[in-house]
């Protein structure tokens, strides 16, 4: 049965963030991806408005008896759109997996880089189009190693993902009119994608909130300490984070929600972390402690607990443990110094 324009764009108004426009076309990859990212962070869902006649046209032709793509040797061309979604989703899919499954064994080793891959793969997999699975999971695997450890790891291996997806994608093979299953096992397993997807996260948040929270601050921390050299661009990106915020208030005029949302904000992007917290103990300061309060502090007990000047059994811990404090200090502090 032929599909129409006019019932794809009314599923496309109504529930276009959830994909529902791309299940009716038999889109299920791009459904399932619509359904994760709520219509690819919502600008995917409003490119849209201009791509659904080109879905249904695919969708219709797919759907004719006995058609059978051309066979070709050519790749599909590459898209830029299509490449950016793969980063995008892949370091989405792999901060989802540091957020709600960092506590597994192997995590930064296997867990990590094949959270990526997946997200890599499923954006490879929207439409007629998709890339070797096993190459982009070997890539995500080494790139993995390289970057053991890293808040920011899941852009290296997100962008290395891509580049390999790229490379090897291909046409999907052409799937018979008799081998198309019906609505309720798509949705099945659309729906178990899903649940694995979101129990994980949604434990996080629900059972381990504030953990969620001083994990988010430190990713938001090690963000604007890249620009901490451009006090200028620093200040740009917190102004692109804190948008959310400033636009809760031109709609609500504030009120519970505006200080319910300052709350937040204040805990991702000015609280002390928990090893913050920590550094501050061993230093024996208060949290409004300057930079030079802080460096003082340091060389007070460094002076005291140094090995050389210290003959205790736990002297060179403790001397340790006092410069990796004021290493983390030093670091929520370096972006001040230039303003």
């Amino acid at each position: 049965m032929a599909k129409s324009v006019m019932v794809a764009y009314a599923l496309w108004a109504a529930g276009g963030p959830l994909g529902l426009h791309h299940l009716y076309l038999g889109r299920d990859s791009h459904a399932l991806l619509w359904m994760l990212t709520l219509g690819g962070f919502g600008f995917g869902w409003v490119r849209e408005f201009l791509r659904i006649p080109a879905y249904v046209g695919e969708a219709n032709q797919d759907a004719e008896k006995g058609r059978k793509r051309p066979p070709t040797m050519a790749p599909p061309p590459v898209g830029p759109v299509r490449f950016a979604g793969q980063v995008c989703v892949g370091i989405y899919f792999g901060t989802v997996a540091l957020i709600g499954l960092n506590s597994l064994n192997f995590f930064y080793l296997i867990v990590l880089p094949l959270c990526v891959g997946a997200g890599v793969h499923l954006v490879s997999s929207v439409g007629q189009q998709t890339s070797d699975l096993q190459k982009t999971m070997t890539t995500c695997l080494i790139t993995s190693s390289l970057f053991y450890g890293s808040t920011l790891s899941p852009l290296p291996i997100s962008l290395a993902a891509s580049v390999t997806a790229a490379q090897h994608r291909k046409f999907k093979p052409t799937q018979r009119l008799e081998s198309k299953q019906e609505l309720g096992p798509r949705l099945f397993r659309l729906g178990l994608a899903w649940l694995a997807f979101s129990a994980p996260l949604g434990y996080c948040i629900f059972h381990n909130t504030t953990a969620t929270l001083y994990y988010l601050s430190d990713c938001v921390a090690a963000l604007l300490d890249i620009f901490w050299f451009l006090p200028w661009l620093r200040s740009v990106v917190e102004y692109i984070l804190l948008m959310p915020y400033r636009i809760l208030c031109v709609f609500t005029g504030g009120g519970y929600y505006e200080e319910a949302w300052r709350k937040v904000l204040e805990i991702l992007l000015r609280e002390y972390t928990e090893k913050e917290k920590e550094a501050l103990k061993v230093l024996s300061l208060q949290p409004e402690a300057s930079l030079e309060e802080i460096t003082h502090s340091y060389r007070e007990l460094a002076k005291t607990w140094h090995p050389d000047h210290n003959p205790g059994k736990d002297a060179e811990a403790m001397f340790v443990k006092i410069h990796e404090a004021y290493e983390i200090l030093l670091r929520r502090h370096k972006p001040h110094r230039f303003r």
